[in-house]
């Protein structure tokens, strides 16, 4: 290390605020105040063919750094391949070599004008100088194995999906975990390492599962202590139900977290616009099931829920429906997470040369975000609302999946606000009132495609609050004539009416099939004790 390096390290260590950070039961901390951090990641790759961090061809690096930091990410999920470690070919290559290889000389042109320090270093040290220019935007990098061989993913027979397969030797994926660990090691802007990205393919098994994280932990952890080590499930990252009978394992101190992706691939728009609040109630209880109950009880677990995301351009129904589903839960549970993705292109992908990603948060020249509103609709899900202590009180915020925002009663009325002036609630059982903190007042029903507003009345039928249809998302209160009305938004702004609840009966059971999109009528009441 030479003494500017030396230096560079010393000043990120003082503002590293975050460094090193460790678990206490599911919570994410920072290990030497003792105070929760919350991981608020977006995905960044740099895994590709060319092995470069997408997009310096297009931006200077400064300028995506700062543009991560005002969507409102604290750290950056940032893939890496194994063999760029572990193999002399890939890794001693230059950025310029590397371009060359594949043909990319419009890239290189685009890097030489934004980005000219990185053409003679070879892919390890700009994948380092792209770790660094992060850590200067105060952002945590959470470094990612994704492939082995540098390749987009994830077919489940490209060769890179489990242990044994024709590109992911075990041993020398251990070797690369260790080479990674010892490169940053000491650096405090790398929080924690991810051992490998969505586990898959027709060799996957639970056995070989248990062995080979067992022994990537350890490489990790012995290599470089300070780092959490996050160990991610079978089948494409989304099943670790199997932890429920056999624990990890492995004693690696308070370094240990598991990951998880949440994705609606495979259930199509059509299913989603019959059945939103059944799907909704189907996909949450899968996650429960698969992961996340390492959340509950005494022998909790943080999960980091490392990728989900959606069509940015707003033309998957799928999406769109399953977002406002998976908001909830996020919200809920209060989960560390990272948004798949950043980038708005690629520059080489599956043989494409400046492929779009229509997930990416950026247009396709990285200069502006494609969907704004998107972003805005991540700020309860970004705040920290559960705080480590048990001991502190709990109140509750009530979120509209839908829009991001919260619940806020006026002096004749309640309405959608930020989240974070939203209103407090006492703690709501079944078929009670729903109290404002601290005060007599109560939530009521007026009458149907009526404002819904405040009472000191908190007995009557109007103001006894049921959580209804299976996906546990709307509200409901008597109108006094044997029926019920639902909280939904005002479609012309942001108020809060009672009307008939969408895709629910009388008897409040879901209905079988509904062409009604319900979700404006989805609140979530969120506990927050911060």
């Amino acid at each position: 290390m030479n003494i500017m390096d030396a230096i560079f390290l010393l000043l990120l260590l003082q503002t590293a605020n975050s460094f090193p950070l460790a678990t206490n039961s599911r919570w994410i901390m920072n290990q030497p105040t003792g105070k929760r951090v919350k991981l608020v990641c977006v995905n960044w790759v740099s895994h590709m063919q060319p092995m470069i961090a997408e997009g310096i061809e297009k931006q200077p690096i400064k300028y995506i750094a700062g543009q991560i930091v005002a969507a409102g990410f604290n750290c950056v999920r940032f893939t890496w391949a194994t063999f760029m470690f572990t193999r002399a070919e890939y890794g001693n290559l230059t950025v310029s070599q590397s371009l060359d290889k594949f043909g990319l000389q419009a890239a290189k042109s685009g890097i030489r004008k934004n980005n000219p320090q990185f053409l003679n270093m070879n892919v390890i040290e700009a994948h380092k100088e792209v770790v660094n220019e992060l850590g200067r935007n105060n952002l945590m990098v959470v470094l990612d194995n994704h492939v082995s061989e540098p390749k987009w993913c994830c077919s489940g027979r490209d060769g890179n999906g489990f242990f044994g397969d024709a590109s992911f030797d075990p041993n020398e994926w251990l070797k690369g975990l260790s080479a990674v660990a010892a490169t940053y090691k000491g650096n405090p802007v790398v929080v924690a390492m991810s051992m490998r990205n969505e586990l898959r393919g027709d060799k996957q098994n639970e056995p070989d599962w248990y062995k080979y994280m067992q022994q990537g932990a350890i490489v990790i952890n012995k290599q470089n202590p300070d780092v959490l080590v996050i160990a991610s499930g079978l089948h494409y990252d989304t099943i670790l139900g199997f932890l429920k009978s056999k624990p990890f394992g492995v004693n690696i101190g308070n370094k240990l977290v598991f990951e998880a992706h949440w994705y609606t691939f495979g259930t199509t728009a059509e299913k989603w616009k019959a059945q939103t609040n059944l799907v909704c109630a189907s996909m949450i209880q899968k996650a429960e099931n698969n992961y996340l109950f390492l959340l509950r009880g005494d022998h909790s677990y943080p999960l980091f829920l490392s990728e989900f995301g959606i069509d940015q351009r707003g033309a998957n129904e799928a999406d769109n429906r399953y977002i406002s589903c998976l908001l909830a839960a996020i919200v809920e549970n209060d989960i560390d997470w990272a948004l798949w993705s950043f980038q708005g292109s690629y520059m080489l992908r599956e043989g494409g040369v400046n492929t779009a990603e229509a997930y990416g948060i950026m247009d396709f020249d990285w200069v502006h975000p494609k969907n704004n509103y998107f972003l805005q609709r991540l700020q309860f899900a970004r705040q920290i609302n559960q705080d480590s202590n048990p001991r502190n009180p709990t109140s509750y915020k009530i979120f509209h999946p839908q829009t991001g925002l919260c619940v806020k009663a006026g002096q004749n009325n309640i309405f959608l606000s930020n989240c974070a002036a939203a209103t407090r609630w006492d703690r709501h059982q079944d078929g009670g009132p729903i109290k404002v903190a601290g005060s007599p007042q109560c939530l009521v029903v007026a009458g149907d495609n009526v404002a819904a507003h405040l009472s000191n009345d908190c007995t009557s039928n109007s103001s006894k609050w049921k959580i209804v249809s299976n996906s546990k998302l709307h509200l409901a209160a008597s109108n006094g004539q044997r029926s019920y009305l639902c909280l939904e938004k005002n479609s012309a702004d942001a108020t809060i009416l009672t009307k008939k609840c969408l895709c629910v009966g009388d008897n409040l059971v879901d209905l079988p099939t509904c062409p009604e999109n319900p979700q404006v009528q989805w609140f979530k009441m969120v506990p927050v004790n911060v």
